[in-house]
């Protein structure tokens, strides 16, 4: 019987763009359990890295508290990257599919507040089902 689609939250990565290095600011969120995600120098000069919490959540309420909790622990150099920062969005990322009916999750007010406090703006991405196709190889023609 096939499998089906499931409506579920994966993740919210925090995604920053900026024009000085955000190398102090990745090492204060390694510390606090942040991994960052492809940090590029872009083409146009300005720092790009997407961050997300090595723990997972089943919830963005949570996930985003976890993210806001390193956030306003900064100090220093790392403060002043993420001041510098011309975009600071939290993108909440769901699977979509056709099970169950009805689906929601939310941010409570606390949240929404500390998000505001701290200039960050939120996206929510939604991935559509995907039939997963595993390659099998063939060791015998491969040496």
């Amino acid at each position: 019987m096939a499998r089906v689609p499931q409506i579920q939250y994966l993740n919210t990565d925090l995604d920053l763009v900026a024009p000085v290095s955000l190398e102090p600011l990745i090492a204060h969120f390694e510390a606090a359990r942040i991994s960052p995600l492809r940090p590029t120098l872009g083409e146009d000069g300005n720092w790009y890295v997407t961050l997300e919490t090595d723990e997972p959540h089943e919830e963005p309420d949570r996930n985003i508290a976890a993210l806001l909790s390193a956030i306003e622990s900064t100090t220093g150099a790392a403060r002043e990257c993420w001041d510098a920062c011309a975009k600071r969005e939290f993108n909440v990322g769901y699977d979509c599919g056709d099970e169950p009916w009805s689906f929601n999750q939310g941010l409570s007010n606390a949240t929404l507040r500390r998000m505001a406090d701290c200039g960050a703006t939120i996206r929510i991405t939604l991935y559509p089902f995907r039939e997963v196709t595993l390659v099998h190889s063939n060791t015998e023609n491969n040496p």
